[in-house]
């Protein structure tokens, strides 16, 4: 028996009736919220009635709705094993074009992440950054990415110490924060399978009095606990890969936001930094390319 309640669903598309087929839809695409209505509350968000999902829940193989609320609860909590994503990614895919669908299901992501993350948080992200004697960045496994690329553009932007964490080992992760205090800052970047150590760094940032800035999938995830400030960026936990285009966006949104902020500073650096860039050669000009191209023609 299929296990999966993506699966279930997608495969059983076909044979839902008009109202049971809105359920599916917003549970495909909203599952985080619907893990914690009552039947009541899913049928009235979506316009059918408590019995509809009822029979809904039954008809997908559950023994009753509480049943299929504690498997959408397990889909928040637990990113699915490998050969589950792939067969919950070939039963939403089937014969569609590959390249339209990943695309169009990240921009999908991108737009729910613009609904979803406060603005007031963010704000208060940026200004608790600027601020920060120390910023600690936290994203390791398969958020390392985005989290050295956060890493990089505020090296160049922060006069004050930086310090990247990208590792699971607890040794390793304690040995890098133990001296963060009230006037830091940390940013944990985590997506389901949630890191523990993520989870744990968030919680020794809060006992320190530091603000802790959690970038992450959902207000279900275990770092808001710990979070002053939460930003939520949607993933794809049923995704072959994990999607960090939305994480990355709110990321590029970040360092442009403390760019602005601190503009005549930031202004200054690259000034210098054009400069050296510009006599040690680090990147291509015109004129280089030119000359290969006249010589070549020769």
């Amino acid at each position: 028996m299929i296990t999966h309640l993506l699966t279930r669903i997608d495969l059983m598309m076909g044979s839902f009736s008009k109202g049971q087929k809105r359920i599916a839809l917003y549970i495909e695409e909203h599952y985080d919220k619907a893990a914690f209505m009552t039947a009541s509350k899913l049928g009235e968000t979506v316009g059918v009635s408590e019995s509809t999902v009822v029979r809904f829940a039954t008809e997908l193989g559950y023994d009753g709705y509480p049943k299929l609320q504690k498997a959408m609860q397990e889909m928040i909590r637990n990113k699915l094993t490998s050969v589950q994503r792939i067969e919950v990614t070939s039963s939403r895919i089937g014969d569609d074009n590959v390249l339209d669908s990943v695309l169009n299901q990240d921009i999908e992501k991108i737009r729910r992440t613009i609904e979803e993350t406060s603005h007031e948080d963010f704000e208060r992200a940026v200004d608790e950054i600027c601020k920060a004697r120390r910023i600690y960045i936290f994203g390791a496994r398969s958020t390392a990415p985005i989290a050295n690329f956060l890493a990089y553009y505020f090296e160049l932007i922060f006069d004050n110490n930086l310090i990247v964490i990208n590792t699971t080992s607890a040794t390793a992760t304690y040995e890098h924060i133990f001296r963060m205090t009230s006037d830091d800052v940390i940013i944990g970047i985590s997506f389901p399978r949630y890191s523990k150590m993520a989870i744990e760094a968030m919680d020794f940032a809060r006992q320190r009095g530091a603000h802790a800035i959690a970038i992450t999938d959902s207000m279900a995830s275990p770092l808001v606990s710990s979070a002053d400030s939460v930003l939520i960026a949607r993933s794809d936990m049923a995704s072959i890969v994990d999607s960090l285009v939305a994480p990355l966006s709110l990321i590029n949104a970040l360092i442009v936001a403390t760019v602005l902020k601190k503009k005549d500073e930031v202004s200054d650096t690259f000034r210098e930094l054009e400069q050296v860039w510009n006599r040690e050669g680090v990147y291509a000009s015109h004129d280089e390319n030119d000359d290969k191209k006249s010589a070549n023609d020769k």
